[in-house]
């Protein structure tokens, strides 16, 4: 086979205007969805510490920490269920348009947070919005490029892009610490703010500036040609929940939602988790040793912006290498253990060793564990719309997504920072290090055992 020619000798097509723009959007609305969720580890702190009263290794500490990473993912895992469901049964362009009202307003909202209750909630809102968006927006993007070739092109490229979220959202972080004394304060609607300069809220605030374009945009772009088709033909059948579990699609279903969940456990069990870990590190504790809390908060946040910068980086040279690779590597078991094998070596050695005793080789560490685990996020976006037929297709990568990722796999956050529990205020954060390795190790190791199970698409083009 040439390249740039199909199995059927066609050559692969070039996008029109429509499609660019169509590519455009969806490149905002993926780095928008992370930006979003790594917003919160930069934020969690001193979000915790103002709003709860509380220091951080204490167990009301570890008590908000877990909600905060574990309510929100189980509310974005049974509605973003929901939301796929309703992406099959409405249309693609419709509930992505209300995902992005739904979580571009909560993630404003929450700037202006009186309580840690109210910050949960609303960062429950957000969550939801993200997790329905991702499934809605997969789905949409495979079946207006239906060409094989183009189409693993268009969801590699558009997912690659997905990681300057990371970046951005380390850059606003970085730039509210610094210019946050010389903003306005934040207070509306009689609402009492505790610290209404604090870089945090701000940075919560941004979180809508994405949404902008898109909410402007998209509701005018074209829903899925095959989905509308279907449906003024009277053929679309109704989804179902129960029908993924079906002989067919059983395995399917079963196994992605384990890899998924293990792909996310990584992320949320260890990578999120390095924002804590800054503290210990010899190099913080010489350059914060006899300053006040202030300006020692400064110097760790600061450096935690630095590092999820860094592991975002390394992340969009995993969905780099992924977008480069998916048209090449024909067997996806093969193509999804190119970041699982490495990724049991790396994050012991990063997590349990690296974590705790150097930051500058923490910064190479932080990239290298988010290149293999970020570009399992890109396998999974091209490699799932291939397995279930239209009426299927959203419901499907959604319990994948919402079940496995962000029930199940976002968890292991809760899990993390359980055992990391202790008295010892300055003990934590190594203690945090130590246990992010071995559950890093773990799901790594549970996600490529299953990877021998995973079933291998029988064509290229999309059921129908």
């Amino acid at each position: 086979m040439k390249e740039g020619q199909t199995g059927a000798g066609k050559a692969t097509p070039r996008l029109t205007t429509l499609q660019w723009v169509i590519c455009i959007i969806a490149v905002i609305g993926f780095a928008f969805d992370t930006y979003e969720i790594l917003m919160l580890p930069l934020i969690l702190p001193p979000a915790i510490q103002e709003l709860a009263r509380v220091a951080p290794g204490s167990d009301a500490y570890t008590h908000w920490a877990r909600l905060m990473f574990f309510v929100p993912a189980f509310a974005a895992g049974i509605f973003g269920l929901l939301g796929g469901y309703l992406t099959d049964l409405f249309g693609r362009r419709r509930v992505l348009t209300f995902s992005i009202l739904l979580y571009g307003f909560s993630a404003f909202a929450s700037a202006f947070s009186t309580s840690i209750e109210m910050l949960l909630f609303l960062r429950c809102l957000v969550f939801i919005g993200v997790s329905v968006e991702f499934v809605a927006a997969v789905a949409w993007l495979a079946e207006l490029f239906p060409h094989p070739q183009l189409r693993e092109k268009v969801l590699g490229w558009t997912q690659f892009c997905s990681s300057f979220g990371g970046l951005m959202v380390g850059t606003a972080n970085a730039i509210c610490i610094a210019y946050a004394a010389n903003f306005p304060a934040i207070g509306a609607f009689g609402l009492t703010i505790p610290e209404p300069h604090a870089a945090w809220r701000y940075t919560l605030m941004t979180g809508v500036i994405p949404a902008i374009p898109l909410i402007l945009i998209r509701p005018f772009l074209p829903e899925s040609p095959i989905w509308r088709e279907k449906r003024a033909a009277g053929t679309l059948k109704r989804p179902s929940i129960a029908a993924i579990f079906a002989p067919e699609f059983r395995r399917t279903t079963l196994i992605t939602t384990l890899m998924f969940a293990m792909s996310y456990g990584a992320a949320f069990g260890a990578i999120q988790q390095l924002p804590q870990m800054v503290p210990g590190l010899p190099q913080i504790r010489s350059q914060t040793a006899g300053l006040e809390r202030p300006a020692a908060q400064r110097i760790v946040q600061d450096t935690a912006a630095d590092l999820t910068r860094t592991q975002e980086l390394g992340g969009l040279g995993g969905r780099f290498i992924l977008a480069m690779v998916v048209g090449f590597v024909v067997s996806q078991r093969k193509l999804i253990r190119m970041f699982q094998i490495p990724g049991l070596i790396i994050f012991p050695i990063v997590f349990g060793i690296v974590a705790t005793s150097n930051l500058n080789l923490l910064y190479f560490g932080a990239f290298v564990a988010g290149l293999v685990t970020v570009g399992q996020f890109s396998f999974w976006g091209n490699y799932l719309p291939r397995m279930y037929p239209v009426h299927l297709r959203g419901t499907g990568e959604s319990f994948a997504a919402n079940i496995g990722g962000r029930l199940i796999g976002t968890s292991f956050a809760y899990l993390t920072l359980t055992l990391s529990r202790t008295s010892d205020a300055s003990y934590y954060p190594t203690k945090i290090a130590l246990v992010a390795a071995a559950v890093g190790f773990s799901v790594y190791l549970v996600g490529f055992i299953a990877s021998f199970f995973l079933p291998e698409p029988r064509q290229e083009v999309l059921p129908e």
